[in-house]
């Protein structure tokens, strides 16, 4: 199934969207797309529903794919190219940081933050937690996923890097953590380790990678994570992203007001943001 969220008019509905690619209302079965709905298998009865049945949803304002995504665990230099094309050796271990803006909706503004010149951009895979893990192995590290989706994980550079101290600051600037459009579950996903995926500005590709070239794969980062961290239902791990980001141009290339990117993962949908300078 692939799961969203919905503004509308009437509030935010929870839905599904079908195999025509219709979005089918099921606010008559939940009042919204929660972590606990997620967790542990609950909607499965959805599964049974046949989508043509569902009232249709024209809109397409996506909120976040769930109302209360816990926490947001980002994998830095994840893919090795990624990892050259920023001078920076390859990593021996997943490197953790975390983003705490809140996660906004896949095709919502982005705000250029105040005083910045160096706002990036990052398509990556997310994954978020269905199932508490706690010093799991990799080989059954993928029975706690929830589902997959798309993130950007946009990055202040000069922040992160220029101004001192860990990277949280200059990757949670608000609106900084666009998720969505929607949640797949696994069984949309067969092999998390085989998914195109593509960013553009103004029209011209700056990211093309494949998740298979991760350094480390989906199953191995949870596994790690949770030798130091319990992963609880409705935490999110956003996976590192494949070269062409800003930062790696010559010469760099950062957003500006007006810029437009456009970004996806195959079969998790695209997401296409708008940039604004920030004002009060």
């Amino acid at each position: 199934m692939k799961y969203c969220r919905i503004r509308t008019a009437d509030g935010i509905v929870p839905a599904v969207v079908a195999a025509d690619g219709t979005h089918r209302s099921i606010a008559a079965h939940i009042d919204d797309l929660t972590r606990d709905d997620i967790a542990y298998g609950r909607l499965s009865f959805i599964e049974g529903l046949d989508p043509g049945s569902l009232p249709e949803i024209a809109d397409r304002d996506y909120a976040p794919v769930l109302s209360d995504i816990r926490r947001i665990f980002c994998i830095g230099l994840n893919y090795s190219d990624h990892a050259a094309e920023t001078g920076a050796a390859i990593p021996k271990e997943p490197i953790l940081f975390m983003k705490v803006c809140p996660p906004t909706g896949a095709n919502d503004e982005i705000v250029i933050p105040k005083g910045s010149q160096k706002t990036d951009w990052e398509v990556e895979l997310g994954v978020v937690i269905g199932r508490r893990a706690q010093h799991v192995a990799v080989a059954s590290a993928l029975e706690h996923v929830a589902g997959y989706c798309v993130v950007n994980d946009l990055s202040e550079r000069a922040f992160q890097i220029e101004r001192g101290g860990q990277w949280v600051k200059g990757k949670s600037c608000d609106g900084f953590a666009p998720v969505g459009p929607w949640l797949a579950t696994p069984d949309e996903v067969p092999d998390p380790q085989a998914l195109d995926m593509f960013l553009d500005v103004n029209g011209e590709r700056m990211q093309t990678g494949n998740t298979g070239t991760m350094i480390f794969g989906v199953a191995e980062i949870i596994a790690h994570l949770s030798e130091f961290i319990t992963l609880e239902p409705g935490d999110l791990i956003s996976t590192g992203t494949p070269p062409g980001v800003g930062m790696g141009k010559t010469p760099q290339r950062f957003l500006r007001p007006g810029d437009k990117l456009r970004l996806g993962i195959a079969g998790l949908g695209e997401q296409v943001q708008t940039t604004r300078a920030w004002q009060i």
